[in-house]
């Protein structure tokens, strides 16, 4: 996978420090994010949309009911897709692609399929943890909290 650049031999213990050769290879912040074709193919990503709409609009109202960062790791076929923040913890709310900026309170590591299933309301969020249908890492106890801002978005 990584293939090395420059001609130097590699380091043996006790050798003196060499001309280091720089190589810029881009923020170590940013994710890895599909190429923006490839989001319509994310069953998700238009519900992630209109979330995203609804928490604009009523986000201050959210951050003090709710108060926690989630981040969902939507995965296909055992590999991370996409990762998606809902920040409702700072300011008056947010949504964006990639991980958290800061530690998220809780993060899901959910199938797309499922993640579609579970948005729509034709699975119930308690029994598919229970059956191992998705993954929670943190404060399990907040997604309750994400599961009625799911609600509040179906109604919205």
């Amino acid at each position: 996978m990584w293939k090395r650049t420059d001609p130097q031999a590699k380091i043996k213990a006790g050798d003196r420090p060499q001309t280091c050769h720089s190589l810029a290879l881009g923020s170590a912040t940013e994710p890895a994010l599909p190429h923006p074709l490839e989001l319509s193919d994310f069953q998700g990503f238009s519900v992630f949309e209109d979330i995203s709409h609804h928490i604009k609009e009523a986000g201050a109202q959210l951050v003090k009911k709710v108060n926690a960062i989630f981040q969902l790791d939507i995965t296909k076929d055992g590999k991370t897709i996409l990762q998606w923040t809902i920040d409702l913890k700072n300011g008056s709310g947010d949504t964006y692609l990639g991980s958290a900026r800061l530690p998220a309170d809780t993060v899901f590591i959910i199938p797309d399929s499922v993640f579609m299933e579970l948005a729509v309301g034709k699975m119930n969020p308690q029994k598919a943890f229970l059956a191992g249908k998705f993954k929670v890492k943190g404060k399990v106890f907040l997604s309750q909290k994400l599961e009625r801002i799911f609600r509040d978005w179906g109604k919205f």
